[in-house]
């Protein structure tokens, strides 16, 4: 098999890791959002720090290159197992579109109870790449990514974010989705292009 639909990507294969590695990466995400949202007293401060820089130091000896490690690549885990994506589940995944739900958490703060609006764009882009590799397109990179917000994006309640592919031209590849309460209510849409990777390109 070439590489031309992969353009310089690696090919990562999905993982199934054991159960504890959604333990650890829910727990790390916890602490994301306690490390956001708590005041600790200095002796409390001190002994959270030195059992992170202890976690930190007895994780460190396994680093493996990119693609090795099951993070972003554990489908049954909310955002594959990724610190990086948002805690979000797969519902729908076929050619004709893709559609997850979640929360934003405390992590994801934007003031006033919102969501960032900065965290949108992360959840639109992910949802994105798995719309056109779900539709059957080679490797593609973000040519631009429009938002329009429509509503406040609140913080730890069920929503779900939906898309499909519009249109094909070439290398090119026109998505639309949208972001809404589980009532329906639209909270942001998006539209994006992607590009397909030449032979070789990072």
């Amino acid at each position: 098999m070439s590489d031309t639909p992969h353009g310089g990507f690696p090919r990562f294969t999905p993982a199934h890791p054991p159960a504890d590695f959604g333990r650890l990466i829910e727990a790390l995400r916890t602490i994301q959002d306690l490390a956001v949202s708590t005041d600790l007293p200095e002796e409390q401060l001190a002994a959270a720090a030195d059992q992170a820089e202890k976690l930190a130091a007895a994780m460190a000896p396994y680093v493996v290159p990119e693609g090795a490690s099951p993070a972003g690549r554990s489908l049954e885990l909310p955002g594959r197992g990724s610190l990086l994506l948002l805690p979000w589940t797969i519902e729908k995944y076929g050619p004709d579109g893709v559609q997850s739900t979640g929360v934003f958490r405390r992590y994801h703060l934007g003031g006033n109870a919102a969501a960032h609006g900065g965290t949108l764009p992360l959840l639109f882009d992910d949802l994105f790449g798995l719309i056109q590799h779900a539709y059957g397109r080679p490797r593609s990179r973000t040519a631009f990514l429009h938002i329009d917000y429509r509503a406040v994006t609140p913080l730890d309640r069920q929503l779900r974010v939906s898309g499909h592919v519009t249109k094909v031209e070439g290398r090119k590849a026109f998505i639309e989705a949208v972001l809404t309460d589980l009532d329906g209510k639209v909270l942001a849409e998006c539209h994006s292009l992607m590009v397909a990777l030449l032979p070789g390109q990072p």
